[in-house]
């Protein structure tokens, strides 16, 4: 029978307690959110609604076509000028999806007969990046400088070592600094996923890179999604001019695909002018989660130091896991649940966003939920 084996792997999902369900989600759901990647609590601000409704309005409801035929609209541009100038690089590119921007980035930046090193916590947009190049991938220890160090010193010839800046299960940081010293030394490039660092780390959110002093440097790129800390849709590249140049001529994530629809642009447009204006909203989310953080352990719960806006508390297996999130669920709580193959070492967890807006007693009441349903 055709697709019989789909089947015999539902069962092994089943088993292993790994089946993943759609869940809609009402409009005004009555929930509590710690699951969303709405960091800055922008994806239902009035001015970031607006600038959706208005760039809808004035352009229609989609692109039209690719970015290279008719789906470039002035509003493209100018949001691409200014998360350039916002984040300090000197060009920005922006795509139909943080995914698009990762597969984009990697793969026309690691030609054949390069090495691409790849951290082992990445995430599987940069994964299947590493998988589709025409390089040759390594994958290293987890946040291990030393490790890209010794990869590289195996290689002669073209090498690019990809990262994400904040890791998405755990929340924790990747050594920047020292990992764009191992790539000079080496003649390296170095391109990051800013994804869960934009709008939450750096001067008013401007990124990991920046504060890492990274920003605007000739051997460094950054990749990033405007769907969290911007309360929007879509990727964006930002690096070099002639990086960027390259991507549009050689990225086939790019080239190939529909562009961002004008409602998402205006949205992440508007957000970033909000955030501009009020940069607290990045310390105000870190602060969140440091606080999240301090109740969560105080509570005798293994919860990991957040670097960032992403907590995470491990569960003793998938199964357990799905129970405590569900539980929290029923008392008025959505949490994020990662089991594998979503977590690299295996452990599962429940991940908590910690959302700018959360009010004190928001967050005492996430805790006590957590607490009292745990395993």
């Amino acid at each position: 029978m055709a697709f019989g084996w789909i089947d015999e792997q539902a069962e092994a999902r089943r088993r292993a307690g790994l089946v993943r369900t759609l869940r809609p989600r009402p409009a005004d759901s009555p929930l509590l959110d710690l699951a969303s990647n709405d960091y800055l609590g922008l994806a239902r601000h009035p001015e970031v609604v607006e600038g959706a409704a208005r760039a809808a309005r004035t352009w229609g409801g989609g692109a039209t076509g690719s970015r290279l035929v008719t789906g470039t609209t002035e509003l493209h541009t100018e949001l691409e000028r200014e998360l350039a100038d916002f984040c300090g690089s000197e060009a920005a590119l922006v795509l139909s999806s943080g995914y698009a921007a990762n597969l984009a980035a990697v793969t026309a930046l690691a030609p054949h007969g390069s090495l691409i090193v790849s951290d082992a916590g990445n995430h599987a947009s940069l994964i299947d990046g590493c998988r589709l190049a025409r390089g040759t991938a390594q994958v290293v220890r987890h946040a291990d400088p030393d490790a890209v160090r010794k990869a590289l010193g195996t290689h002669r010839g073209e090498a690019v070592v990809v990262s994400d800046t904040v890791f998405s299960v755990d929340g924790d940081a990747a050594p920047l600094s020292a990992l764009a010293g191992v790539c000079r030394r080496h003649g390296a490039g170095l391109v990051v996923d800013d994804a869960h660092g934009l709008g939450v780390l750096g001067d008013g959110g401007r990124g990991a890179p920046h504060a890492a002093g990274l920003a605007g440097a000739g051997d460094v790129v950054v990749t990033a999604t405007l769907s969290k800390s911007l309360g929007s849709q879509g990727g964006v590249v930002l690096g070099p001019a002639r990086v960027i140049e390259h991507l549009v001529n050689a990225a086939r994530t790019f080239i190939f695909d529909t562009g961002l629809a004008p409602a998402a642009v205006g949205a992440a447009l508007a957000a970033l002018r909000l955030l501009r204006r009020e940069p607290e909203r990045a310390a105000r989310a870190r602060a969140v989660a440091a606080g999240l953080h301090a109740r969560l352990t105080a509570a005798g719960l293994d919860a990991v130091r957040p670097d960032a806006a992403v907590v995470s508390v491990r569960a003793p297996s998938p199964e357990s896991a799905v129970r405590w999130a569900a539980g929290c669920r029923t008392a008025g709580l959505a949490v994020g649940c990662f089991r594998p193959p979503s977590v690299p070492d295996g452990v599962s967890r429940l991940r908590l966003t910690a959302r700018a807006d959360l009010s004190g007693t928001e967050i005492e009441r996430a805790v006590r939920v957590i607490d009292e349903t745990r395993p």
